[in-house]
């Protein structure tokens, strides 16, 4: 059962999907309508879960689901991920690579591959206060405070030693 995104626990689960780019405003409006079916229609076991979604600078997808509602079941993670691998071919975009960074280089997010942003760090060109998007974040309260956070407070302030 889809609900909006605000209205979910702060104990949901949630899932970040970063795009390589970002997506024009036609395709947030259809992005927006396959979520809100998928997520409609989302369960576990035949139970209804309780998600919701999030859409962030054009090129965060967060899914969200409460688990105080209904668990989501390995099916339904299956699915889940199924869907966003058919969104990657619907418009030749990557969502699913973990090893790549965003990060704001003012207003603008960057998205560079792990090994480039790295190279970035050691040039100086980012800095421990560097806005960086840490993807590892698990529930909603930390999507909310911990997901959009200076490079020296995330996991990625490893690189700065």
């Amino acid at each position: 059962m889809l609900v909006p995104f605000s209205e979910l626990s702060k104990a949901s689960k949630v899932w970040i999907y970063q795009a390589n780019r970002s997506f024009s405003t036609d395709e947030l409006v259809e992005i927006t309508r396959k979520l809100d079916d998928f997520l409609t229609n989302w369960a576990a076991h035949g139970a209804g879960l309780k998600a919701g979604y999030d859409i962030k600078y054009n090129r965060f997808i967060t899914i969200a689901v409460d688990n105080e509602h209904h668990s989501a079941s390995g099916c339904s993670i299956d699915a889940s991920v199924h869907f966003i691998q058919q969104l990657e071919k619907e418009y030749n975009v990557d969502l699913m690579d973990k090893m790549n960074v965003s990060f704001k280089n003012g207003e603008f997010v960057a998205y560079k591959s792990l090994i480039d942003f790295k190279k970035m760090v050691k040039n100086r060109s980012v800095s421990a206060k560097t806005i960086v998007f840490n993807n590892l974040v698990t529930n909603k309260s930390e999507y909310e405070t911990n997901w959009e956070v200076p490079m020296e407070e995330s996991w990625h302030s490893r690189f700065l030693k």
